[in-house]
C-alpha cells in the first residue's frame, strides 16, 4: 500500500503543476493499492479551490470520497493526538500538522512507501518517497 500526499493529489490534476508530467506517469504505471486521509483530502481541496480550481476540487472530491482513486482513511481520536504529540516534539521541522498525522497514520498502518512531492516525508527517515 501507497500513502497519497496532497502534492501528489494536487500535481496529479493540474496541468501547469511543474511535477505534473511525473505524478500523472507515475500515477499511470501504479499498481499497488493507494490510501489517503480525510486530512490530506481536506488539504488538497482547499489547495485547489485557494488557486481558483474548483470545478477540479469537486471533480478530484468526489472520487476519492467514491474511494475509486485510493482507500479514504478517516483519522482516529488517537492518531490526531499522537500526530499533535509530534507536532510538538519536532518543532525544529517545518512539518505542517497534516504532515505529522500522514507520518502517525502511515506508521500505525505498516505504510513504508508515499507518492510525495513533499520533501517533509524524506525527513521522517522511515519512508521511501515515489515517484
Amino acid at each position: 500500500m501507497i500513502f497519497v500526499d496532497s502534492e501528489a493529489w494536487f500535481a496529479s490534476v493540474i496541468a501547469t503543476d511543474p511535477d505534473h508530467a511525473a505524478a500523472a506517469a507515475w500515477l499511470a504505471g501504479n499498481r499497488e493499492e493507494l490510501l489517503t486521509t480525510d486530512y490530506v483530502l481536506d488539504e488538497t481541496l482547499t489547495l485547489l479551490r485557494a488557486r481558483g480550481q474548483s470545478h477540479i476540487a469537486v471533480a478530484l472530491g468526489a472520487e476519492l470520497f467514491a474511494e475509486s482513486l485510493a482507500i479514504l482513511h478517516f483519522c482516529t481520536r488517537d492518531e490526531i493526538h499522537s500526530a499533535w504529540d509530534t507536532f510538538q516534539r519536532f518543532s525544529d521541522k517545518e512539518w505542517s500538522f497534516t504532515d505529522c498525522l500522514s507520518k502517525e497514520v502511515m506508521e500505525r498502518l505498516a505504510i513504508h512507501t508515499a507518492f510525495a512531492f513533499d520533501q517533509h516525508f524524506r525527513q521522517f527517515g522511515t519512508v521511501s518517497v515515489v515517484p
